[in-house]
């Protein structure tokens, strides 16, 4: 094949590399605008994985680079006059002016011919001599905008500014250095490369840039200002650019984060930056590029594979694996657009939540890193904990917490699961065994599911109630049971169905209406939950006061019936919910409109609850904090205000769920998919949240829990199948001090037996 690379980066070059390697036949050109010297970068990041696909793919090329690696492995940042200090990272750098002349200098060596200072036309009419042309030219391609239409893109501009430059100081860690100046917050990234030289990238809020006056300074005044800020980091070096085309507020970019659905068109196959990115922050750029220019030379040299399907074997594989990075990168790029949330963080916090921003590091990926350095940070958290102690270092989900004079053993809850097992809304056996169990599994926190206020109120048939006397005797059974056999707490949550009610049991058919015996709806307003359900009728006044009353009622119960904590269900599209959420509440009355509307009736509510509900016991709110349909319903931003409201009139604790207020709405799913609400949530409105939301290993939960994102972690269907989910975790974890009932200690210590010697036999095998 003859073939054109547009683009002499690493991606173009190293994909003319590896189609020579498998092939001599082919003949390949590189066309790259620039000189063979030039570059607009500094150092280069890679994982030890990498290293080995390239030893793998090229051999030859592959140990020259990798002889010339700089290594590391600690990370120090540096916040508020402290430096924490963490190892084990192991980073591999190279200078990307020294990549450049490897890869150029193999490439001639298989005949590759290379195109300097040659201006690649974007007319795909041009490129006629040529069976393929691979489109490498970057992130500002100019063949792949001239054909958009084709590739399906997606460019998205983040928000914070950076400059990208260069330094002597050679940095024996990857350094983040913070400096609070009176305009702002600005950092930088610095690592070395080589012997000689460290990439060094100043980043800063937009706001921040401005304030400065930056948006109007050169290059050199942006250095200058650079080395003021951080001169004590650079021990009298300089900084330096390599981008000397730039003037102006040029100097200064705004990274854009590139997706494409369609990676090839005709005979244009996009290949690195120009069909995707990753943010610098996690440095993954070069080593996607690599890995794709590997995986295309693969599919069109593999013997009777057609080009139709070796394209599309590329996309599927190569589109899966930057989805995994660009993921990651949108969290890490997140977490420093929203700095001033863990700003107030104590140093050894703030740390642990940078080094796992991006969710590809976590708890025990920290263990396996930096033992000594993790168990500082447990230590910590302990120390930290209402009631805790720091003495050993334990983790962070067997702290202890407290809301009001509630103190909890644990972070772990057991979320609220519907069961659809009572019968007239009435408590019976399942529920004390199921409850029972759950509570002497370990938790510190057992929801109860959302029960309701009166009959109207059920979603199903089988939904228990707090409505009746006999409701307040059976639910005394269970809570006293719980408070006799264990250590757990008990949490009721009350709610009512509103338009999603009067439906089938969850397994006979979720959501559907009951074909007989169905009961009146009510809601914020006549919006059916689907076109299958009925549509309810808009609450009047009376209506208003009717409910709040029930609450209040239920409230009382609850008193009586022995539990230590209550919350009110607002959310899911429930009957409160559909006053919140604008996609359900049409209202033009005072209870309709903005948000201060929308909040005013589930507020009475709750008031009215909190003012008959002990003083010194906890209430929550569990709210959907995204109702993901964009701006037509309640987003994460106005969910911190819904926050802050019930905060105002005393919830102590916000239980931030999403979603399932719109039959249409269009969640993103993926593990602790929900956490980044409760953490929005919990550092801006400043109130205690609880995180849920497929969070099922302790992993999830250390995680989360030690970098400040949420204060309980919420764990549904795990506790489904397995009620003593948090002893296990305990065994697992060598921790002692859980709250075994004590006809189970004997099985407790035979699983921390075995799980040891598990480990034991691992770890010789490993060795």
């Amino acid at each position: 094949m003859k073939i054109a690379c547009v683009g002499g980066g690493p991606a173009g070059l190293y994909f003319a590399i590896s189609m020579k390697v498998r092939d001599s036949g082919h003949e390949v050109h590189v066309f790259e605008r620039n000189r063979a010297d030039d570059t607009f970068g500094w150092g280069v990041v890679f994982s030890d994985q990498t290293v080995e696909n390239l030893m793998a793919n090229d051999p030859v090329s592959g140990e020259t680079i990798r002889n010339e690696f700089a290594h590391w492995d600690d990370i120090a940042v540096h916040i508020h006059g402290e430096t924490i200090r963490s190892s084990g990272h192991g980073f591999i750098g190279i200078g990307r002016k020294r990549m450049l002349a490897i890869l150029q200098e193999r490439a001639r060596d298989l005949g590759v011919q290379l195109h300097f200072e040659h201006e690649a036309s974007s007319d795909l009419a041009d490129w006629a001599d040529y069976d393929l042309v691979i489109v490498a030219d970057g992130a500002n391609s100019r063949l792949r905008d001239r054909y958009a239409e084709h590739f399906d893109i997606d460019i998205q501009p983040r928000r914070n500014k950076y400059i990208w430059l260069g330094t002597h100081k050679v940095f024996d860690a990857f350094t983040f250095a913070f400096e609070q100046l009176p305009e702002g917050w600005v950092w930088a990234h610095a690592y070395r490369f080589d012997d000689n030289l460290s990439t060094f990238i100043v980043e800063m809020a937009p706001e921040t840039w401005e304030a400065l006056g930056l948006d109007k300074a050169g290059q050199d005044e942006a250095i200058a200002f650079s080395e003021r800020v951080f001169g004590k980091h650079l021990d009298g070096n300089k900084l330096m650019s390599n981008a000397s085309h730039l003037r102006g507020s040029a100097a200064w970019l705004n990274f854009r984060r590139i997706v494409t659905g369609q990676w090839s068109y005709d005979k244009l196959i996009l290949l690195g930056d120009a069909a995707h990115t990753a943010h610098f922050s996690i440095g993954s750029g070069t080593k996607l590029a690599l890995e794709d220019a590997i995986k295309l030379a693969e599919v069109l040299n593999r013997p009777g594979l057609g080009r139709e399907q070796a394209l599309a074997e590329y996309q599927a594989e190569r589109s899966v694996e930057v989805l995994k990075l660009q993921n990651s990168a949108r969290n890490s790029t997140e977490w420093f657009e929203t700095l001033d949330r863990y700003l107030p963080f104590e140093p050894m916090q703030f740390a642990y939540s940078l080094l796992t921003r991006s969710q590809r590091v976590s708890h025990e990926n920290l263990r396996l890193r930096d033992r000594a350095w993790l168990e500082s940070v447990e230590r910590w958290f302990q120390a930290q904990a209402p009631g805790g102690k720091g003495e050993k270092a334990v983790p962070p989900m067997f702290a202890p917490y407290k809301l009001r004079e509630m103190s909890l053993q644990n972070r772990v809850v057991v979320s609220p699961m519907a069961t659809y097992s009572a019968k007239n809304g009435m408590p019976n056996d399942f529920h004390l065994v199921h409850y029972g169990a759950r509570a002497q599994g370990g938790a510190g926190l057992v929801y109860t599911e959302m029960t309701c206020v009166s009959p109207d109120a059920r979603i199903t048939p089988g939904c228990p109630g707090m409505y009746a006397p006999e409701h307040v005797a059976a639910w005394r059974r269970i809570t006293d049971f719980a408070h006799t056999n264990s250590g757990a707490k008990l949490c009721l949550q009350l709610g009512h169905a509103g338009s999603k009610g009067s439906t089938n049991i969850g397994w006979q058919g979720m959501d559907q209406p009951l074909a007989e015996g169905n009961w009146p709806l009510i809601a914020a307003s006549d919006v059916p939950w689907s076109p299958t359900n009925a549509a309810p009728r808009p609450m009047t006044r009376a209506d208003m006061d009717e409910v709040r009353d029930q609450f209040v009622a239920s409230a009382r119960m609850a008193i009586d019936a022995g539990f230590d904590m209550i919350e009110l269900h607002a959310a899911h599209g429930y009957l409160l919910s559909s006053f919140i959420t604008p996609l359900q509440n049409k209202r033009t009355d005072e209870y309709g409109g903005g948000l201060e509307n929308r909040l005013r009736y589930p507020l009475e509510v709750f008031e009215a609850m909190r003012a008959v509900w002990p003083a010194e016991r906890p209430m929550s709110v569990r709210i959907s904090a995204n109702d993901w349909m964009g701006d037509l319903g309640v987003t994460p931003d106005e969910a911190v205000e819904i926050a802050r409201a019930f905060a105002a009139a005393g919830a102590d604790l916000i239980d931030v769920s999403a979603g399932q207020t719109w039959a249409e709405c269009k969640p993103v799913y993926g593990r602790m998919f929900q956490t980044p609400f409760a953490d929005q949530i919990r550092n801006e409105a400043k109130v205690s949240t609880m995180a849920v939301g497929n969070i099922f290993e302790t992993d999830h939960a250390n995680s989360i829990l030690a970098a400040g994102r949420a204060d309980l972690v919420a764990i549904g269907r795990p506790h489904m199948i397995d009620p003593m989910w948090t002893l296990r975790a305990a065994a697992q974890h060598g921790y002692r001090g859980a709250p075994v009932p004590p006809p189970y200690l004997s099985g407790m210590s035979q699983l921390a037996r075995n799980l040891e010697r598990a480990a034991e036999t691992g770890a010789a095998l490993r060795s």
